[in-house]
């Protein structure tokens, strides 16, 4: 693939960031707060993603496991 098509893709997909959020008609103090606030929290949401999905799916799992006539568990 070409680079010039990739770097032109690149920079097609963070115009249209920009005007989806309506951050260009910010000013640069504005829009790189802006950015930083909205990376921080992406960042947080696929942490917590990472830690909890997880958890919650094997929670689900045994709950319905034993719902429906699974052998529980030992405790030995």
């Amino acid at each position: 693939m070409d680079i010039k098509r990739v770097k032109d893709y690149f920079y097609w997909l963070y115009f249209q960031y920009l005007l989806i959020t309506c951050s260009y008609v910010l000013e640069p103090w504005e829009q790189s707060m802006f950015h930083t606030i909205t990376v921080t929290v992406f960042a947080m949401v696929l942490y917590t993603a990472y830690v909890f999905i997880p958890i919650h799916v094997r929670l689900a799992f045994e709950f319905f496991s034993q719902m429906f006539g699974g052998q529980p568990e030992s405790t030995v």
